[in-house]
């Protein structure tokens, strides 16, 4: 299907949210980030989707962050409203209870390192490129920096916020951006790979999975495991563990409720 900027394929279990503005190296307006947010949604209530990816069209860019021919989306709400398009957006890509995986093709920059930080896992083409350029516009990468602080040491982070340089794709790698790099002509196969593994675990599990780590980022280490004290006594209560359990001792392969059985 087919909404001008932005694409949505769903390839076997999984849906693939494609920004397809190559002319403007993928950059994200209002109606992107929206109709973004909507297939989010739409993807989580969907029991044959099993992973999301997010990439970019073509081989350039991944995404360049806001649309600045527009006006720069999400920063001049008004006073009418607490949240940002942007903000909406990270809201619906932490809540969706599957995986998201970024398929990177090309340079990912700005608000594009938004949208690499709130997926789950991250593959990425071996000649993109990464950074977060704003101060060198006026601006600095306030919103991304939320997810990011979580994901690479601080001497990193505020590397590539203060000095705006770009780094390459084995350099984000080593700095924890990226689960793994290869040839652009490999990315997709193993985009695809990744995703049937995906598909292949139980979508309670990872559900709750990606429930419990997020309530336990910032959960002191009592505090944590306690709640996941809490949770694996639940999660070994779903039908799915129960699948899982019965499968291991027949020898079999499961049968999870998702797959219809």
């Amino acid at each position: 299907m087919s909404e001008d900027g932005l694409l949505i394929e769903q390839r076997g279990s999984a849906v693939w949210l494609i920004i397809n503005r190559p002319e403007r190296r993928n950059a994200m307006n209002e109606d992107i980030l929206a109709r973004l947010s909507q297939a989010l949604t739409q993807a989580a209530d969907d029991p044959s989707v099993r992973a999301l990816v997010i990439t970019g069209a073509g081989e350039k860019a991944f995404c360049s962050g806001a649309d600045l021919s527009a006006g720069a989306p999400g920063f001049n709400q008004g006073v009418d409203t607490p949240t940002t398009s942007f903000g909406r957006f990270a809201r619906a890509a932490r809540n969706v209870p599957k995986p998201l995986v970024a398929r990177i093709n090309g340079d990912c920059l700005a608000g594009g390192m938004g949208l690499l930080a709130l997926c789950d896992m991250a593959l990425a083409a071996d000649h993109a490129r990464f950074g977060l350029p704003e101060a060198r516009l006026g601006l600095f990468p306030m919103q991304v920096s939320v997810w990011l602080r979580r994901l690479v040491a601080p001497r990193h982070l505020r590397a590539l916020a203060l000095t705006g340089a770009m780094i390459s794709a084995a350099k984000a790698r080593d700095i924890g951006l990226l689960n793994d790099i290869m040839p652009t002509g490999e990315l997709d196969a193993a985009v695809e790979a990744l995703c049937a593994q995906l598909a292949a675990m139980s979508p309670q599990a990872l559900q709750r999975g990606k429930f419990a780590l997020n309530a336990m980022e910032d959960m002191n280490f009592e505090a944590a495991l306690a709640f996941a004290d809490a949770q694996i006594t639940l999660a070994a209560q779903t039908a799915d563990a129960r699948e899982g359990l019965a499968a291991f001792a027949g020898r079999r392969a499961p049968r999870w409720m998702a797959d219809g059985d």
